[in-house]
């Protein structure tokens, strides 16, 4: 991020266009599959090829995965809107138009929110609308000659369009990471940004504060979270660099080099008046009535913010737990089954015990394999119930909190699923009998006097060094808080 010393004294303007591919099986206007990775030309049907006679069809899955995002954000889903002709000519959109909406959008207003620094934020939306994506030109492997892959072509995508609320390269990617995170949880758009699935254009001017707003240029189709960073800190150094050498920014397009970190423009940007638009008269009006919505509705997924509210409210976790337990629907999810796991078999005093635990172990074992492995929630190797059942047997003092992590990598391998059996198989069962430990307790009294002096004298560390003690001469299987008890009760007696 840009420190703000750097801007020398402009203010940054950042709104975002966001491309969303919805999760529909089939394109927004035809029946051909949305599936990635296939061979060029072999998912484009008749339709999306514009050939003479086709018509479009309106995909319902696609609208109502738009009415999902309009009540997710707090915006007006329109009860009626318009498909306009957005007109320009490229190689990879067949019919020479773009099948969008424009006057009147599907989704209108809503907001964003999120945190920045400690600090909640929002940012205001302007609309999302409906549209169908272009094919794509292939440039690599043709030996000088450009490629045409239609496949993409009539992608649904839902268009997001923010307002310029955004001042800083941090701010942007914090909202673009929250909007990500919304359609990722409710099953709107698989987020996959490598495929495409979830790009922004990231519209960046400056001005001087209370001045009016700066010529913009939109940088395209950034496809990660860092290159957004990236791609917006160059330009707005460029851009300042351009009004302090006292030249003209003019509006454009332009493109995002990763290797070398800078923006180049692509094309002069258009206006709406360049793309003549005008309602598509193959396609009547989108009517939406209030049924759909209430339908859409109750079958609406409960929302990241209110779920947190709710784990802090009912579990005791912490506002920073809670996040990190709701960061997407199937880790929460699973979090939830831990938690009853352990909740519903008494886990300690109350149900804050046993939801502290299942996310201790959530943000800590389960995260650090998952981390390790470059894999999900979704494909965890440990079901829920099985950490359940482990988290129960450390709070039992079955075993210690060492002797379950070595429980839990044996599970996670795959090899072993009753976590009893493993305890027992390892022989990590903690030693409980106070008669059998209290013989361990005075054979590590006798056989260490020094500690057992410096102990006396005042000094903790002994203590410690004798409870290790106790610990090995028990081959890991005394419980540390018992083996601590009764070594203080011995030397209390003794002194």
């Amino acid at each position: 991020m840009i420190a703000p010393a750097l801007t020398r004294g402009y203010e940054v303007v950042i709104g975002l266009e966001t491309h969303a591919q919805l999760s529909t099986q089939s394109k927004i206007f035809s029946g051909a599959s949305t599936a990635f990775g296939a061979a060029p030309n072999t998912q484009a049907c008749a339709v999306d090829l514009a050939l003479p006679g086709t018509l479009p069809v309106m995909n319902r899955g696609a609208v109502e995965r738009a009415i999902r995002f309009g009540l997710a954000v707090q915006a007006k889903v329109a009860p009626l809107s318009i498909f306009a002709r957005k007109n320009y000519f490229y190689p990879d959109l067949p019919k020479g138009y773009q099948i969008s909406q424009y006057e009147i959008p599907v989704v209108q207003g809503g907001r964003i929110e999120f945190v920045l620094a400690g600090q909640p934020r929002a940012v205001r939306l302007t609309r999302a609308h409906l549209e169908e994506d272009a094919g794509k030109s292939l440039h690599e492997d043709y030996h000088g000659q450009t490629g045409i892959d239609l496949n993409r072509a009539g992608t649904p995508l839902l268009e997001i369009v923010s307002e310029p609320d955004m001042r800083s390269s941090a701010e942007a990617v914090e909202y673009a990471k929250a909007l990500h995170a919304l359609v990722v949880w409710l099953g709107i758009c698989d987020g996959n940004m490598q495929e495409g699935s979830f790009r922004c254009d990231a519209n960046v001017s400056v001005r001087k504060p209370g001045e009016a707003l700066g010529t913009r240029r939109e940088i395209k189709n950034l496809n990660s979270f860092r290159f957004l960073q990236q791609a917006i800190d160059f330009e707005v150094r460029w851009q300042i660099d351009r009004v302090e050498d006292g030249l003209a920014i003019e509006q454009a397009t332009v493109l995002f080099n990763p290797d070398t970190g800078e923006t180049r423009a692509m094309r002069s940007k258009e206006d709406a008046h360049d793309y003549r638009y005008f309602p598509d008269p193959d396609l009547p009006p989108l009517v939406i009535a209030p049924r759909w919505v209430a339908e859409v509705q109750a079958a609406m997924p409960e929302l990241p913010a209110a779920m947190a509210g709710r784990l802090q409210r009912d579990d005791g976790l912490s506002p920073d737990d809670a996040a990190l337990m709701t960061q997407s629907l199937p880790f929460a999810r699973y979090y939830e089954a831990v938690r009853d796991g352990c909740v519903g078999h008494g886990v300690g005093p109350g149900r804050a015990v046993g939801a502290k635990l299942a996310a201790n172990w959530l943000m800590g074992e389960v995260s650090k394999r998952l981390n390790a492995e470059g894999r999900s929630i979704e494909t965890a190797s440990l079901a829920p119930a099985t950490l359940a059942a482990l988290i129960r047997r450390v709070a039992d003092a079955t075993v210690s909190n060492s002797g379950a992590r070595q429980v839990f990598e044996l599970l996670w391998s795959g090899g072993h699923g009753d976590v009893d059996a493993v305890i027992a198989e390892q022989g990590l069962k903690q030693m409980n009998d106070s008669s059998a430990l209290l013989a361990i307790v005075d054979e590590v009294i006798a056989a260490n006097a020094k500690s057992v002096e410096e102990f006396r004298a005042g000094k903790d560390k002994a203590f410690n060094a004798l409870v290790g003690q106790v610990m090995k001469a028990s081959k890991g299987k005394a419980n540390p808080a018992q083996a601590g008890e009764l070594l203080r009760q011995r030397l209390g007696s003794a002194g």
